[in-house]
């Protein structure tokens, strides 16, 4: 007879099977590789000359990602209401096991690891599953760290990770297209201690931001912000920004893309006064996740650059994004260029054939991408 369990953590109520070993491992399938690529309509994707693109998992509602030392890829969900573990045992580039590890979560759309356990971003919470590794078929349940975010839906989901000082940065988006609200966690990138401990405000005025990572030289945090609908098709477009140090300000909802004043909240107020993004992508292009390349398979050109994620538009007249683009740095962390990477998930018809999400580079030099539209992991390659 198994042991069911019900939890009460805070407002949120879990259901589990706890105690004995539980069925939530998926096999992956045992289709062919040329029958995956078929499935999720790669063919139709365009890389540069010498990369390729293959299905590493099939994974429902994949969101966010993060990779553990030993390999193990994590993936949140937004749509859904679980988190998953996926493991390639045999490490030939494609999944063997996709685990279950949470069920019953409030849009656990980010993950992040740390010191052998897995952190979950909910809408208000960040909760722990505690030694996950070694209990990937048999989880653990879910314990809080910190419950005090708003509990916001409107840009609540929320991408998570741990920086180079160890503490677990947070956004927390502004639960509105538009709008100006006084208490101050709000459009903002928070920052706690891996207990729960030491909450404070690192960088504000920030709409939304769903994907950050740390420069490989300098430390600095970069980030994506998706910018403000219903100013028209072509502005303002969604930012890349870098935050050397606390307290910065970014400009939302006074200024957008660093050069245009809001018609509303922007009257009294100079560009000027806020941190410029170092590059304006384009228009409603929903750039998610991002990641700078610190593998070594891929040509030198592309160490260090930054790949991110354009889920695509939602409302504009003509879709744009639904692609992996790379913006181009030079020595000096300057950007020198934005280029499409990896194109084809919308096509010319209008026809969406994926999402991308989020990236992570694996130990191995390639790049993985998740897609929550297809509810796959992508993974892609370079060979000479």
């Amino acid at each position: 007879m198994k042991l069911f369990s019900l939890i009460i953590l805070a407002g949120t109520t879990f259901f589990g099977c706890w105690g004995k070993k539980s069925n939530n491992q998926m096999e992956t399938t045992n289709a062919d590789t040329s029958v995956l690529y078929k499935k999720y309509h790669l063919d139709k994707i365009k890389l540069p000359p010498g990369f390729s693109i293959s299905v590493y998992a099939e994974v429902p509602d994949a969101r966010s990602i993060t990779l553990s030392p030993s390999g193990i890829l994590y993936v949140g969900n937004r749509s859904e209401d679980k988190v998953y573990a996926v493991a390639d045992e045999n490490k030939d580039g494609r999944a063997d096991k996709v685990y279950t590890l949470a069920k019953g979560l409030n849009t656990p759309n980010g993950v992040a690891f740390k010191n052998g356990n897995l952190y979950i971003a909910t809408i208000s919470q960040i909760l722990k599953l505690e030694g996950i590794e070694s209990k990937l078929a048999n989880p653990p349940a879910p314990v809080i760290v910190y419950d005090k975010f708003p509990k916001d839906t409107h840009h609540g989901w929320k991408f998570i990770a741990f920086g180079p000082d160890g503490k677990l940065y947070v956004p927390v988006g502004a639960p509105c297209n538009i709008c100006e609200k006084h208490d101050p966690v709000y459009s903002s990138i928070t920052r706690l201690n891996e207990d729960g401990t030491g909450f404070e405000i690192f960088a504000k005025g920030i709409r939304n931001s769903v994907g950050f990572a740390w420069h490989p030289a300098t430390k600095n945090l970069w980030f994506t912000e998706n910018g403000r609908d219903m100013m028209g098709d072509d502005i303002p477009g969604d930012e890349l920004n870098t935050a050397a140090t606390t307290g910065m300000h970014f400009g939302f909802p006074y200024c957008h893309q660093g050069n245009t004043l809001d018609p509303e909240f922007g009257k009294g107020k100079k560009c000027e006064d806020y941190t410029a993004p170092i590059r304006v992508l384009d228009p409603h292009v929903a750039a998610l996740g991002m990641r700078f390349y610190t593998g070594n398979i891929f040509p030198a050109e592309y160490k260090h650059q930054v790949f991110i994620a354009e889920h695509g538009s939602w409302n504009r007249s003509e879709p744009v994004g639904y692609k992996i683009s790379l913006v181009k740095l030079d020595a000096a962390g300057k950007s020198s260029g934005r280029t499409d990477f990896a194109t084809g998930w919308l096509q010319r018809d209008g026809k969406v054939l994926g999402r991308p999400v989020d990236v992570e580079v694996m130990p191995d030099g390639a790049v993985l991408v998740s897609d929550d539209y297809s509810g796959a992991v992508y993974r892609i390659s370079y060979k000479k």
